[in-house]
């Protein structure tokens, strides 16, 4: 998946992947395409419910070897 910005929460765990990640939303330009990485497999049930609360797009995730990927487009300001 393209993205336009990579945000590496590895080592962090609930809520800080959400906290770093609704902060970086704001700092990145509507329609633009967020990459959060996670070794916190809780994030991908929070990071749906996040966006479904705050009005962005989840747009997918993906784990290898125990590392996700979690895709957040920026639907907003």
């Amino acid at each position: 998946m393209k993205t336009d910005h990579t945000l590496d929460c590895v080592g962090l765990y609930c809520p800080m992947p959400i906290v770093n990640t609704n902060a970086e939303m704001k700092r990145i330009k509507v329609g633009e395409v967020l990459e959060v990485l996670s070794d916190d497999k809780g994030i991908v049930k929070d990071m749906p419910a996040w966006c479904k609360a705050t009005g962005h797009q989840f747009m997918g995730a993906e784990e290898e070897k125990g590392q996700f990927k979690v895709y957040v487009k920026k639907m907003h300001v």
